[in-house]
């Protein structure tokens, strides 16, 4: 089964056709941030397993930036939209994703 990604530019396309930059949460600190914020926006980012939104362009397309929100573990892609319209809110996690992500239903790290 192919991976299919639908660009809101060009319609369903091969997932081929685009480029993965990463994770669509962070914000940039302003110019005059300490260092430890400029640290943490350059260095420091989650590795979730589960729902996520993430740039990827569509560079053998419209070549325009998108934010896919979709699941790391099952590669359900829920929602493509264009990254200038993109607000940063977080990614509802649907049930099974929670269970998938936390099988023994445990809470906290252990």
């Amino acid at each position: 089964m192919a991976s299919l990604i639908n660009c809101p530019h060009c319609g369903v396309r091969p997932r081929e056709e685009f480029t993965i930059r990463g994770d669509a949460g962070p914000v940039r600190p302003a110019p005059d941030a300490d260092f430890g914020a400029w640290d943490a926006y350059v260095h420091l980012r989650d590795n979730v397993r589960g729902p996520m939104a993430e740039h990827w362009q569509h560079s053998g397309g419209c070549r325009r930036w998108l934010v896919v929100e979709r699941d790391t573990f099952t590669h359900e892609v829920f929602a493509v939209v264009d990254a200038a319209d993109y607000t940063r809110v977080p990614v509802a996690k649907p049930a099974r994703a929670r269970k998938a992500a936390n099988p023994a239903g445990r809470r906290g790290g252990a």
